[in-house]
């Protein structure tokens, strides 16, 4: 009977495994061809030999600034919402071990005891009790047992299976958030810290035009006795002077915010920020990005994206096993004393078993409709994966572009303030000589302050691309020892 049983379980088994509860997912057909622009060949998209990828980089050999770097360690150690993510993590690997043990049988230990009593009802019951062998008639009685139980439901429709890999998709879904998380925590840090730099240096060079506009006003004034000016030019002078130091107050509150941003990213209370200087960055200038299909296994918004499209395709076949009947085995082994006069010897091992088969027949409308649901949300989340694949290719071609324009406004920009500086002198020694008017030397040093200021944003707009490349591709996206050592704190 027993093997009537298992080989009717096994060719049901065969027999259903045609109706996909048992399939595995498989990536879906998904087209990379021109998924972002090369900025540098003619071709719409990277050579196919092109491997290396700027995403594979450790973030240290990015980000060389040490003060930059130790920003980012206290990031990763402290920042509120990689420490949830990690906990996540935490969560799914608890329920992926759930349900690995759901194969195997669950057993429990329920002892009973209770106490009964026989009282005197005339010559009947002591007809008994002398038939009965006892004269314990009018006495309490105790009785217990001490059962152990078994259940084991036999896997043969899928539910356990899809159940395990729905978790493990899952659990693969909650180290891409947290690698996300990561690698978002990099560039923010990287973004704020160079956003401080440019600021710094634009500071600098509106105090230093400060000064120099203060110096020019002196210089006017003393030419004014001399004639070669008159007041218009020296109040003209003044005004520009003024507007140049209204604007450093605003550019000292740009920077106290972005302090506190950063502050606010590493989980600290607002304050300072520790840091170098523009001029001494030093980043990757060669930006490779590898091939497309690289982005499916570095990119952690990508990776989790497509672990939820696994994790709702298992659900579909865990929704299709419910069609099916379950097969349950239970038992029970133990000992127990009887109940008392009741049975001549008290004392025995008990045993029982049962097997169990449950079909649905009045749920169908519910387990049509589970399945419906589960269908729809497994669409939901392939055209999710698909959307993030896509912004992923348009994330890395505009980081690409910005990098490469940026590098040709730079070149243009550096001839343009030292043509600008060359202007500014000529200006002022042609005004001394009378030879000039006061409107040419205050449009010269104008432009230059604005050249200037536009230099270092340009600066500034490089090193973001390569930030924001580099996110793009994944970069920053394994080490989480540092997180891990403060958790286990």
């Amino acid at each position: 009977m027993k093997r009537q049983i298992i080989f009717s379980a096994l060719c049901a088994a065969i027999f259903l495994s045609g109706c996909g509860i048992y399939g595995k997912y498989k990536q879906p057909e998904a087209s990379v061809d021109g998924l972002y622009r090369d900025t540098v060949a003619n071709a719409a998209t990277l050579a196919a030999d092109d491997t290396t990828n700027m995403g594979n980089l450790a973030w240290e050999e990015v980000f060389t600034d040490p003060k930059l770097q130790t920003l980012i360690r206290r990031a990763l150690v402290q920042n509120p919402d990689l420490q949830t993510a990690y906990y996540r993590v935490k969560e799914a690997e608890a329920t992926l071990l759930s349900s690995r043990l759901a194969y195997t049988p669950s057993l429990s230990l329920a002892p009973q005891g209770g106490v009964d009593k026989i009282f005197d009802n005339g010559e009947l019951a002591r007809q008994q009790a002398a038939t009965q062998g006892s004269s314990n008639l009018n006495s309490w009685n105790w009785s217990y047992t001490l059962p152990v139980a078994a259940s084991w439901e036999f896997d043969i429709f899928g539910k356990t299976l899809n159940a395990k890999r729905g978790a493990k998709a899952a659990l693969l879904q909650s180290e891409a958030y947290r690698q996300a998380v990561q690698t978002q925590i990099i560039a923010s840090v990287a973004n704020c810290y160079y956003t401080l730099l440019m600021l710094d240096r634009q500071l600098a060079v509106s105090e230093e035009t400060a000064r120099l506009w203060r110096e020019s006003v002196e210089t006017m004034k003393a030419m004014k006795y001399a004639g070669l000016v008159n007041e218009a030019a020296i109040a003209q002078s003044e005004a520009q002077s003024y507007q140049i130091e209204a604007s450093l107050p605003s550019l000292r509150r740009q920077i106290r915010e972005t302090e506190n941003a950063l502050c606010l990213i590493l989980q600290e209370a607002p304050g300072p920020i520790d840091r170098g200087s523009l001029e001494e960055q030093m980043l990757p200038t060669e930006l490779q990005a590898g091939v497309p299909l690289q982005l499916l296994s570095n990119r952690p918004d990508v990776k989790s994206a497509e672990m939820a499209l696994a994790g709702a395709f298992y659900n579909t076949n865990l929704a299709r096993s419910a069609f099916y009947p379950s097969l349950t085995i239970t038992g029970t082994y133990g000992y127990t004393n009887g109940s008392g006069t009741s049975i001549l010897d008290p004392a025995k091992f008990i045993f029982s078993a049962l097997g169990q088969l449950v079909a649905p027949i009045f749920s169908k409308g519910a387990n049509t409709a589970r399945l419906r649901i589960a269908k729809a949300q497994y669409e939901e989340a392939r055209i999710a994966f698909q959307s993030a694949l896509l912004n992923a290719g348009a994330e890395v071609s505009d980081a690409l572009y910005l990098y490469s324009s940026t590098e040709k406004t730079i070149q243009r920009r550096d001839k343009q303030v030292a043509r600008l500086r060359d202007a500014v002198e000529y200006t002022q020694d042609l005004l001394k000589y009378g030879q000039s008017t006061y409107l040419e030397v205050l449009t010269a040093q104008q432009s230059l302050l604005s050249a200037q200021l536009s230099r270092v944003s340009d600066e500034f707009q490089k090193m973001q691309a390569v930030v924001n490349l580099y996110h793009a591709l994944g970069g920053g996206r394994t080490d989480d020892t540092q997180l891990k050592a403060y958790v286990k704190k």
